[in-house]
């Protein structure tokens, strides 16, 4: 969930200031530009499926131990798989800092090189991707721990944040 929340600020600090460049406030962006708003929906379509398999992250579900009754055995099988996922995030992060930074630095020329661009970005999207798979193992792992009842009870938790999300998205 924290490399998901990590995209997600991403595009936030990249979509930002090009909102801030717009002259003309809030107006419909330029033909062929996606402002906020339009975004939020293609954001939140994409993001869903990944919410809902990372509901079943091991350290989600160590944080709802009391309310899931998990038993001791699923506690520490749970815990061992954390510990693992939290290893390859970490080996993850330090392999995509490099290539994040050099996305940053060849875009600061005033006519960036799109192949050097290309091949940060790409880097970066592989060790994301691979960051990504480890957690959606883990959370595939940590589901098959729980009792039928248990993933019940994570689905409904899922489906409650979901509506919140789906009506806090319809007021804006």
């Amino acid at each position: 969930m924290k490399t998901l929340a990590r995209f997600t600020l991403g595009l936030c600090c990249v979509a930002a200031p090009l909102a801030a460049q717009n002259p003309h406030g809030h107006q419909q962006p330029p033909r062929g530009m996606m402002g906020m708003n339009d975004m939020m929906p293609m954001m939140q379509e994409m993001m869903m499926p990944m919410m809902r398999a990372m509901a079943y992250s091991p350290q989600h579900l160590l944080a709802r131990k009391d309310s899931l009754k998990l038993t001791a055995d699923q506690v520490t099988r749970l815990t061992t798989l954390q510990n693992a996922s939290k290893a390859e995030q970490n080996a993850a992060m330090a392999a995509i800092k490099p290539h994040l930074s050099g996305v940053s630095q060849a875009f600061q020329a005033s006519a960036p090189d799109t192949n050097a661009l290309r091949t940060h970005f790409e880097a970066a999207h592989a060790v994301m991707g691979k960051e990504h798979w480890a957690m959606l193992s883990a959370a595939a792992q940590a589901r098959a721990l729980l009792t039928d009842a248990q993933r019940q009870r994570v689905d409904a938790w899922v489906a409650t944040m979901e509506q919140r999300m789906q009506r806090e998205h319809t007021t804006m």
